[in-house]
């Protein structure tokens, strides 16, 4: 599947599926996802043993996946994992935990995912604990 024609926000969707089935794949539960308040987003709530995992994922569209011979993109998907966007997820989380009653433990995650453009083949990096 081609990706070219795809703007930044079906890019986005898709990369959150793609982070989605990546975390179901690895033993987590999903909860939530794109909950939305004043303050922020939260892209995925999942849980994982005794773990309340706040999600943050940014995805790119690329030609070559990192690692890969000759690659062209210069956009690394971590540059917009910065400082002011990871206080507002941390934020939206307080706020979801002080409205759910959760005393569990939790903690803001990242993940990363490269969407290669010629066949729609993915590459993801998930980041623990980013906080």
């Amino acid at each position: 599947m081609d990706l070219s024609g795809m703007n930044r926000k079906q890019i986005g969707a898709l990369g959150e599926r793609v982070a989605t089935e990546y975390l179901h794949r690895h033993g987590f539960l999903i909860i939530d996802k794109n909950v939305t308040r004043k303050i922020g987003e939260i892209d995925i709530i999942a849980r994982k043993e005794k773990v309340l995992h706040f999600v943050e994922v940014k995805s790119i569209l690329c030609n070559k996946f990192p690692g890969e011979k000759e690659i062209n993109d210069e956009y690394d998907p971590s540059a917009n994992l910065h400082e002011k966007k990871i206080q507002k997820v941390t934020r939206t989380a307080q706020w979801y935990i002080a409205e759910h009653d959760i005393e569990d433990e939790w903690q803001i995650d990242g993940v990363l995912v490269w969407l290669r453009r010629i066949d729609g083949k993915a590459l993801v990096r998930y980041l623990p604990q980013i906080v």
